[in-house]
Protein backbone atom coordinates (compact mmCIF):
# COMPACT_ATOMS: atom_id res chain seq x y z
CA UNK A 1 0.00 0.00 0.00
CA UNK A 2 1.50 3.64 -0.96
CA UNK A 3 2.61 5.37 2.06
CA UNK A 4 -0.21 8.25 3.04
CA UNK A 5 0.12 11.71 2.02
CA UNK A 6 1.34 14.75 3.41
CA UNK A 7 -1.56 16.80 3.27
CA UNK A 8 -0.80 20.82 2.95
CA UNK A 9 -2.16 23.34 5.39
CA UNK A 10 -5.35 25.08 4.67
CA UNK A 11 -4.30 28.79 3.48
CA UNK A 12 -6.50 31.66 2.27
CA UNK A 13 -9.85 31.76 0.41
CA UNK A 14 -10.68 28.28 -1.98
CA UNK A 15 -12.37 29.81 -5.44
CA UNK A 16 -15.21 27.33 -6.65
CA UNK A 17 -15.61 27.78 -10.61
CA UNK A 18 -18.80 26.60 -12.28
CA UNK A 19 -18.88 26.96 -16.16
CA UNK A 20 -23.15 26.80 -15.76
CA UNK A 21 -24.72 29.32 -13.31
CA UNK A 22 -28.24 27.80 -13.84
CA UNK A 23 -30.54 25.48 -11.47
CA UNK A 24 -27.63 23.20 -10.50
CA UNK A 25 -25.58 26.03 -9.66
CA UNK A 26 -27.60 28.53 -7.96
CA UNK A 27 -29.09 25.99 -5.46
CA UNK A 28 -25.79 25.38 -4.30
CA UNK A 29 -24.49 28.96 -4.20
CA UNK A 30 -27.46 29.95 -2.37
CA UNK A 31 -27.89 27.28 -0.08
CA UNK A 32 -24.25 27.72 0.93
CA UNK A 33 -24.61 30.85 2.04
CA UNK A 34 -27.55 30.20 3.74
CA UNK A 35 -25.98 27.47 5.42
CA UNK A 36 -23.21 30.39 6.30
CA UNK A 37 -25.80 32.49 7.98
CA UNK A 38 -27.34 30.45 10.12
CA UNK A 39 -30.13 29.77 7.61
CA UNK A 40 -30.57 26.05 6.44
CA UNK A 41 -28.75 23.05 7.43
CA UNK A 42 -26.47 20.74 5.03
CA UNK A 43 -28.52 17.74 4.22
CA UNK A 44 -27.08 15.77 2.33
CA UNK A 45 -23.41 16.85 2.33
CA UNK A 46 -20.77 14.20 3.51
CA UNK A 47 -18.43 17.05 4.51
CA UNK A 48 -20.69 18.65 6.47
CA UNK A 49 -22.60 16.13 8.10
CA UNK A 50 -20.69 13.11 8.01
CA UNK A 51 -18.74 10.76 10.34
CA UNK A 52 -16.42 8.16 9.64
CA UNK A 53 -15.19 4.79 12.06
CA UNK A 54 -11.86 5.05 13.52
CA UNK A 55 -10.13 1.56 14.60
CA UNK A 56 -12.17 -1.23 16.51
CA UNK A 57 -16.35 -0.53 17.10
CA UNK A 58 -15.09 -1.07 20.76
CA UNK A 59 -13.03 1.89 20.54
CA UNK A 60 -16.13 4.36 19.91
CA UNK A 61 -14.48 6.82 17.75
CA UNK A 62 -16.31 8.23 15.61
CA UNK A 63 -15.81 11.83 14.51
CA UNK A 64 -17.25 14.13 12.37
CA UNK A 65 -15.25 13.63 8.72
CA UNK A 66 -14.67 17.80 9.04
CA UNK A 67 -12.81 17.00 12.15
CA UNK A 68 -10.51 14.22 10.96
CA UNK A 69 -9.36 15.64 7.90
CA UNK A 70 -8.38 19.08 7.03
CA UNK A 71 -11.40 20.44 4.94
CA UNK A 72 -11.52 24.26 3.73
CA UNK A 73 -14.08 25.72 5.80
CA UNK A 74 -17.62 27.07 4.22
CA UNK A 75 -16.43 30.52 5.30
CA UNK A 76 -13.52 30.58 2.68
CA UNK A 77 -15.59 29.19 -0.75
CA UNK A 78 -15.35 32.18 -2.88
CA UNK A 79 -17.78 31.65 -6.20
CA UNK A 80 -17.62 32.20 -10.00
CA UNK A 81 -19.09 30.84 -13.04
CA UNK A 82 -19.61 31.49 -16.44
CA UNK A 83 -22.61 31.38 -18.43
CA UNK A 84 -24.51 31.85 -22.00
CA UNK A 85 -27.34 34.64 -20.14
CA UNK A 86 -25.95 37.82 -18.12
CA UNK A 87 -28.37 37.12 -15.50
CA UNK A 88 -26.63 37.32 -11.96
CA UNK A 89 -27.19 34.03 -9.48
CA UNK A 90 -30.20 35.71 -8.01
CA UNK A 91 -31.99 36.46 -11.54
CA UNK A 92 -30.82 32.92 -12.49
CA UNK A 93 -32.27 31.34 -9.58
CA UNK A 94 -35.38 33.15 -9.32
CA UNK A 95 -35.94 31.69 -13.08
CA UNK A 96 -34.76 28.16 -12.06
CA UNK A 97 -37.07 28.06 -9.59
CA UNK A 98 -35.89 25.95 -6.95
CA UNK A 99 -35.77 27.88 -4.02
CA UNK A 100 -38.59 29.32 -2.88
CA UNK A 101 -38.97 33.58 -2.87
CA UNK A 102 -38.25 33.94 0.97
CA UNK A 103 -35.09 31.78 0.89
CA UNK A 104 -33.78 33.54 -2.36
CA UNK A 105 -35.10 36.73 -0.71
CA UNK A 106 -32.86 36.06 2.62
CA UNK A 107 -29.71 35.98 0.20
CA UNK A 108 -30.88 38.38 -2.51
CA UNK A 109 -27.76 40.80 -1.89
CA UNK A 110 -25.37 38.06 -1.56
CA UNK A 111 -26.30 36.25 -5.11
CA UNK A 112 -26.60 39.83 -6.94
CA UNK A 113 -22.87 40.43 -6.54
CA UNK A 114 -22.39 36.95 -8.17
CA UNK A 115 -22.16 37.67 -12.16
CA UNK A 116 -21.08 35.04 -14.93
CA UNK A 117 -18.15 35.57 -17.38
CA UNK A 118 -18.48 35.06 -20.86
CA UNK A 119 -19.00 31.12 -21.58
CA UNK A 120 -16.98 28.91 -24.51
CA UNK A 121 -20.64 27.98 -25.97
CA UNK A 122 -21.49 25.88 -29.31
CA UNK A 123 -25.17 24.93 -30.68
CA UNK A 124 -23.61 21.80 -32.19
CA UNK A 125 -23.26 20.21 -28.79
CA UNK A 126 -25.96 21.83 -27.23
CA UNK A 127 -28.98 22.33 -29.53
CA UNK A 128 -31.88 23.55 -27.70
CA UNK A 129 -29.82 26.58 -25.80
CA UNK A 130 -28.43 29.83 -27.27
CA UNK A 131 -27.29 33.06 -25.63
CA UNK A 132 -25.66 36.41 -25.77
CA UNK A 133 -23.19 35.94 -22.88
CA UNK A 134 -20.55 34.15 -25.04
CA UNK A 135 -17.08 34.30 -26.02
CA UNK A 136 -15.36 35.27 -29.79
CA UNK A 137 -11.75 33.49 -30.66
CA UNK A 138 -10.42 32.66 -33.88
CA UNK A 139 -9.31 29.15 -32.57
CA UNK A 140 -10.42 26.82 -29.46
CA UNK A 141 -7.48 27.24 -28.26
CA UNK A 142 -7.90 30.85 -28.14
CA UNK A 143 -11.14 30.48 -26.26
CA UNK A 144 -8.99 27.92 -23.78
CA UNK A 145 -6.44 30.91 -23.25
CA UNK A 146 -9.58 33.44 -22.35
CA UNK A 147 -11.05 31.07 -20.21
CA UNK A 148 -7.23 31.09 -18.31
CA UNK A 149 -7.01 34.50 -18.27
CA UNK A 150 -10.62 34.50 -16.78
CA UNK A 151 -9.52 31.79 -13.92
CA UNK A 152 -6.24 34.00 -13.32
CA UNK A 153 -7.78 37.75 -13.10
CA UNK A 154 -11.21 35.82 -10.69
CA UNK A 155 -8.15 35.12 -8.26
CA UNK A 156 -6.51 38.18 -8.10
CA UNK A 157 -9.89 40.23 -7.85
CA UNK A 158 -11.49 37.84 -5.47
CA UNK A 159 -7.94 37.12 -3.06
CA UNK A 160 -8.57 33.43 -3.54
CA UNK A 161 -5.53 31.34 -2.98
CA UNK A 162 -6.44 28.10 -5.06
CA UNK A 163 -9.21 27.12 -6.98
CA UNK A 164 -11.73 23.88 -8.00
CA UNK A 165 -14.23 23.43 -10.81
CA UNK A 166 -16.93 21.45 -11.01
CA UNK A 167 -19.14 21.56 -14.52
CA UNK A 168 -22.47 22.34 -13.83
CA UNK A 169 -23.71 23.17 -17.42
CA UNK A 170 -25.86 21.28 -20.58
CA UNK A 171 -25.55 17.86 -21.47
CA UNK A 172 -23.56 18.15 -24.37
CA UNK A 173 -24.60 15.87 -27.37
CA UNK A 174 -22.89 12.19 -27.63
CA UNK A 175 -19.76 11.81 -28.90
CA UNK A 176 -17.42 8.95 -29.28
CA UNK A 177 -13.66 9.66 -28.26
CA UNK A 178 -11.67 10.04 -31.74
CA UNK A 179 -7.91 10.13 -32.39
CA UNK A 180 -8.17 13.75 -31.28
CA UNK A 181 -8.53 12.86 -27.72
CA UNK A 182 -5.99 10.04 -27.70
CA UNK A 183 -2.76 12.17 -27.11
CA UNK A 184 -2.02 15.46 -25.64
CA UNK A 185 -0.89 16.54 -28.49
CA UNK A 186 -3.65 15.42 -30.83
CA UNK A 187 -6.04 17.37 -28.63
CA UNK A 188 -3.76 20.57 -28.36
CA UNK A 189 -3.43 20.29 -32.45
CA UNK A 190 -7.38 20.10 -32.37
CA UNK A 191 -7.38 22.76 -30.03
CA UNK A 192 -5.05 24.91 -32.84
CA UNK A 193 -7.31 23.98 -35.65
CA UNK A 194 -10.58 23.97 -33.71
CA UNK A 195 -11.37 20.65 -34.31
CA UNK A 196 -15.22 19.66 -34.27
CA UNK A 197 -14.16 16.38 -31.72
CA UNK A 198 -13.89 19.20 -29.07
CA UNK A 199 -16.63 20.25 -27.03
CA UNK A 200 -16.95 22.94 -25.19
CA UNK A 201 -16.87 21.14 -21.71
CA UNK A 202 -13.54 19.98 -22.80
CA UNK A 203 -12.23 23.46 -23.74
CA UNK A 204 -13.65 24.22 -19.84
CA UNK A 205 -11.43 21.00 -18.75
CA UNK A 206 -8.33 22.22 -20.67
CA UNK A 207 -8.02 25.23 -19.31
CA UNK A 208 -8.55 24.21 -15.44
CA UNK A 209 -5.99 21.61 -16.05
CA UNK A 210 -3.54 24.10 -17.23
CA UNK A 211 -4.06 26.67 -14.21
CA UNK A 212 -3.42 24.00 -12.00
CA UNK A 213 -7.43 24.09 -11.27
CA UNK A 214 -8.68 20.33 -9.97
CA UNK A 215 -12.31 19.85 -12.37
CA UNK A 216 -15.04 17.67 -11.41
CA UNK A 217 -17.54 16.50 -14.16
CA UNK A 218 -21.11 16.92 -13.35
CA UNK A 219 -22.37 16.11 -17.10
CA UNK A 220 -22.22 12.84 -19.19
CA UNK A 221 -20.34 14.88 -21.61
CA UNK A 222 -16.50 13.60 -22.27
CA UNK A 223 -14.73 16.29 -20.71
CA UNK A 224 -12.29 14.73 -18.95
CA UNK A 225 -13.21 11.38 -19.65
CA UNK A 226 -10.19 10.73 -22.50
CA UNK A 227 -6.55 9.84 -22.52
CA UNK A 228 -5.54 13.75 -23.87
CA UNK A 229 -6.91 15.35 -20.73
CA UNK A 230 -5.99 12.66 -18.17
CA UNK A 231 -2.31 12.76 -19.43
CA UNK A 232 -2.41 16.30 -18.84
CA UNK A 233 -3.92 16.64 -15.54
CA UNK A 234 -0.95 13.89 -14.09
CA UNK A 235 1.68 15.93 -16.11
CA UNK A 236 0.56 19.27 -14.19
CA UNK A 237 -0.43 17.33 -10.90
CA UNK A 238 -4.15 18.29 -11.10
CA UNK A 239 -7.09 16.07 -9.47
CA UNK A 240 -9.38 15.49 -11.74
CA UNK A 241 -13.16 13.16 -11.14
CA UNK A 242 -16.46 12.76 -12.79
CA UNK A 243 -18.94 11.94 -14.36
CA UNK A 244 -22.20 12.81 -13.99
CA UNK A 245 -24.06 13.76 -11.12
CA UNK A 246 -26.15 10.97 -9.05
CA UNK A 247 -29.23 12.30 -8.31
CA UNK A 248 -32.12 10.67 -8.64
CA UNK A 249 -33.24 7.62 -10.38
CA UNK A 250 -29.82 6.38 -10.68
CA UNK A 251 -29.40 6.66 -7.27
CA UNK A 252 -31.99 4.93 -6.24
CA UNK A 253 -30.67 2.01 -8.79
CA UNK A 254 -27.47 1.90 -6.40
CA UNK A 255 -29.39 1.50 -3.26
CA UNK A 256 -31.19 -1.14 -4.74
CA UNK A 257 -29.93 -3.20 -7.37
CA UNK A 258 -26.39 -3.87 -4.82
CA UNK A 259 -30.06 -5.27 -2.45
CA UNK A 260 -31.39 -7.38 -5.28
CA UNK A 261 -27.81 -8.87 -5.68
CA UNK A 262 -27.00 -9.36 -1.79
CA UNK A 263 -30.06 -11.81 -1.94
CA UNK A 264 -29.43 -13.52 -5.11
CA UNK A 265 -32.74 -11.84 -6.57
CA UNK A 266 -32.90 -12.71 -10.21
CA UNK A 267 -34.16 -9.94 -12.49
CA UNK A 268 -36.38 -9.76 -16.08
CA UNK A 269 -36.30 -6.56 -16.54
CA UNK A 270 -36.05 -2.75 -15.20
CA UNK A 271 -38.09 0.12 -16.60
CA UNK A 272 -37.21 3.59 -15.85
CA UNK A 273 -39.30 6.85 -16.79
CA UNK A 274 -38.36 10.41 -15.53
CA UNK A 275 -40.50 13.95 -16.64
CA UNK A 276 -38.76 16.80 -15.67
CA UNK A 277 -39.27 20.41 -16.70
CA UNK A 278 -36.02 22.94 -16.33
CA UNK A 279 -33.23 23.93 -18.55
CA UNK A 280 -32.07 20.23 -18.30
CA UNK A 281 -35.29 18.83 -19.46
CA UNK A 282 -35.57 20.81 -22.11
CA UNK A 283 -31.70 20.47 -23.59
CA UNK A 284 -32.51 16.27 -23.24
CA UNK A 285 -35.37 16.55 -25.44
CA UNK A 286 -32.69 16.87 -28.28
CA UNK A 287 -32.21 13.23 -28.89
CA UNK A 288 -28.41 13.52 -29.64
CA UNK A 289 -28.30 14.86 -25.87
CA UNK A 290 -30.29 12.45 -24.41
CA UNK A 291 -28.15 9.66 -25.81
CA UNK A 292 -25.29 11.28 -23.69
CA UNK A 293 -27.59 10.67 -20.47
CA UNK A 294 -28.71 7.87 -21.51
CA UNK A 295 -25.10 6.02 -22.07
CA UNK A 296 -24.39 7.18 -18.36
CA UNK A 297 -27.90 5.60 -17.18
CA UNK A 298 -27.96 2.68 -18.59
CA UNK A 299 -24.29 1.32 -17.92
CA UNK A 300 -25.31 1.31 -14.10
CA UNK A 301 -26.99 -1.88 -13.53
CA UNK A 302 -24.71 -3.99 -16.00
CA UNK A 303 -21.59 -3.19 -13.61
CA UNK A 304 -23.76 -3.77 -10.40
CA UNK A 305 -25.48 -7.22 -11.66
CA UNK A 306 -22.24 -8.86 -13.08
CA UNK A 307 -24.33 -10.77 -15.84
CA UNK A 308 -21.12 -12.36 -17.07
CA UNK A 309 -20.91 -14.06 -13.46
CA UNK A 310 -24.72 -14.70 -12.96
CA UNK A 311 -26.19 -15.38 -16.24
CA UNK A 312 -29.32 -17.50 -14.51
CA UNK A 313 -30.42 -14.12 -13.25
CA UNK A 314 -29.26 -11.37 -14.95
CA UNK A 315 -28.21 -12.80 -18.09
CA UNK A 316 -31.15 -11.80 -20.13
CA UNK A 317 -32.60 -8.59 -18.59
CA UNK A 318 -34.41 -6.01 -20.50
CA UNK A 319 -33.37 -2.25 -19.13
CA UNK A 320 -35.23 0.97 -20.90
CA UNK A 321 -34.38 4.31 -19.76
CA UNK A 322 -36.71 7.49 -20.65
CA UNK A 323 -37.22 10.75 -20.26
CA UNK A 324 -39.22 13.46 -21.38
CA UNK A 325 -39.65 17.02 -21.18
CA UNK A 326 -42.53 18.55 -19.33
CA UNK A 327 -42.40 21.92 -18.57
CA UNK A 328 -45.10 22.15 -15.76
CA UNK A 329 -42.68 19.88 -13.58
CA UNK A 330 -40.25 22.53 -13.75
CA UNK A 331 -37.06 21.00 -11.22
CA UNK A 332 -39.30 19.09 -9.42
CA UNK A 333 -38.74 15.59 -11.81
CA UNK A 334 -40.50 12.70 -11.26
CA UNK A 335 -39.31 9.35 -12.09
CA UNK A 336 -41.10 5.84 -12.23
CA UNK A 337 -39.64 2.69 -12.12
CA UNK A 338 -41.16 -0.12 -12.38
CA UNK A 339 -38.94 -3.79 -11.47
CA UNK A 340 -39.98 -7.20 -12.68
CA UNK A 341 -37.76 -9.60 -10.11
CA UNK A 342 -38.04 -13.33 -9.49
CA UNK A 343 -37.67 -15.50 -6.65
CA UNK A 344 -37.29 -19.26 -5.47
CA UNK A 345 -37.95 -21.33 -7.84
CA UNK A 346 -38.58 -18.64 -10.80
CA UNK A 347 -41.66 -17.12 -9.30
CA UNK A 348 -42.15 -13.47 -10.19
CA UNK A 349 -42.54 -10.08 -8.46
CA UNK A 350 -42.77 -6.64 -9.00
CA UNK A 351 -41.80 -3.80 -7.62
CA UNK A 352 -42.95 0.15 -8.49
CA UNK A 353 -41.96 3.51 -7.14
CA UNK A 354 -42.35 6.97 -8.01
CA UNK A 355 -39.64 9.03 -7.14
CA UNK A 356 -40.68 12.42 -6.62
CA UNK A 357 -37.23 14.08 -6.36
CA UNK A 358 -35.82 17.61 -6.93
CA UNK A 359 -33.18 17.12 -9.14
CA UNK A 360 -30.94 20.71 -8.14
CA UNK A 361 -32.02 19.65 -4.27
CA UNK A 362 -29.65 16.36 -4.73
CA UNK A 363 -27.18 17.83 -6.59
CA UNK A 364 -26.19 20.83 -4.49
CA UNK A 365 -24.63 18.95 -1.76
CA UNK A 366 -22.99 17.04 -4.61
CA UNK A 367 -21.26 20.06 -5.62
CA UNK A 368 -20.29 20.95 -2.14
CA UNK A 369 -18.56 17.96 -1.07
CA UNK A 370 -16.54 17.56 -4.70
CA UNK A 371 -15.45 20.98 -4.28
CA UNK A 372 -14.14 20.77 -0.88
CA UNK A 373 -12.94 16.88 -1.51
CA UNK A 374 -10.81 17.44 -4.50
CA UNK A 375 -9.46 20.82 -2.62
CA UNK A 376 -8.23 17.45 -0.33
CA UNK A 377 -6.80 15.72 -2.60
CA UNK A 378 -5.23 18.42 -4.38
CA UNK A 379 -3.42 19.62 -1.28
CA UNK A 380 -2.43 16.07 -0.62
CA UNK A 381 -1.04 15.44 -3.83
CA UNK A 382 -3.01 13.10 -5.17
CA UNK A 383 -3.17 13.91 -9.50
CA UNK A 384 -5.33 12.24 -11.79
CA UNK A 385 -8.42 10.34 -11.97
CA UNK A 386 -9.82 10.22 -8.43
CA UNK A 387 -12.12 7.07 -8.34
CA UNK A 388 -12.66 7.10 -4.56
CA UNK A 389 -14.96 10.06 -5.19
CA UNK A 390 -17.41 7.54 -7.41
CA UNK A 391 -19.66 7.86 -4.61
CA UNK A 392 -20.66 11.10 -5.94
CA UNK A 393 -21.36 9.89 -10.59
CA UNK A 394 -23.66 8.01 -12.63
CA UNK A 395 -20.13 6.95 -14.64
CA UNK A 396 -17.12 7.09 -12.93
CA UNK A 397 -14.54 7.49 -14.38
CA UNK A 398 -11.85 5.00 -13.55
CA UNK A 399 -8.10 3.64 -15.09
CA UNK A 400 -7.73 2.53 -18.38
CA UNK A 401 -8.88 -1.20 -18.67
CA UNK A 402 -10.71 -1.17 -14.84
CA UNK A 403 -14.51 -1.49 -14.62
CA UNK A 404 -16.25 1.10 -12.52
CA UNK A 405 -18.00 0.57 -9.12
CA UNK A 406 -21.15 1.46 -9.27
CA UNK A 407 -22.58 0.01 -6.04
CA UNK A 408 -23.14 2.87 -3.80
CA UNK A 409 -22.40 1.37 -0.37
CA UNK A 410 -18.79 0.30 -1.88
CA UNK A 411 -18.24 3.48 -3.24
CA UNK A 412 -18.54 4.83 0.14
CA UNK A 413 -16.76 2.08 1.98
CA UNK A 414 -13.89 3.32 -0.86
CA UNK A 415 -14.13 7.08 -0.04
CA UNK A 416 -13.86 6.75 3.94
CA UNK A 417 -11.65 3.75 3.50
CA UNK A 418 -9.32 6.86 1.10
CA UNK A 419 -9.41 9.51 4.07
CA UNK A 420 -8.35 6.92 6.44
CA UNK A 421 -5.14 6.10 4.58
CA UNK A 422 -4.91 9.88 3.88
CA UNK A 423 -4.93 9.44 8.02
CA UNK A 424 -2.78 7.07 7.92
CA UNK A 425 -5.76 5.19 10.25
CA UNK A 426 -6.63 1.52 9.97
CA UNK A 427 -8.80 0.92 6.47
CA UNK A 428 -11.93 -0.77 7.94
CA UNK A 429 -12.46 -4.22 6.51
CA UNK A 430 -15.67 -5.27 9.13
CA UNK A 431 -14.23 -8.71 9.33
CA UNK A 432 -14.83 -8.47 12.78
CA UNK A 433 -13.58 -12.15 13.86
CA UNK A 434 -11.32 -10.60 16.46
CA UNK A 435 -14.07 -9.40 18.82
CA UNK A 436 -14.81 -13.17 19.44
CA UNK A 437 -11.21 -14.73 19.86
Amino acid sequence: MKTPPTIAPIQGKLGVLLPGLGAVATTFIAGTEMIRRGLAQPVGSLTQMGTIRLGRRTDNRSPRIGDFVPLAPLESLEFGAWDIFHDDAYTAASKAGVLSKEHLASVKDFLQEIRPMSAVFDTGYVKKLDGPNTKKAASKMELAEQLMADIARFKVERGVDRCVAIWCGSTETWRATTDTHATLEAFEEGLRTSSDDIAPSAIYAYACIRSGVPYANGAPNLSVDFPALQELARREGVAIAGKDFKTGQTLMKTILAPGFKARLLGLDGWYSTNILGNRDGEVLDDPESFKSKEVSKLGVLEHIFQPHLYPELYGKYSHVVRINYYPPRGDNKEGWDNIDIFGWCGYPMQIKIDFLCRDSILAAPIVLDLAIFLDLAQRAGMSGIQEWLSFYFKSPMTAPGLYPEHDLFIQLMKLKNTLRWMKGEDLITHLGLDYYD
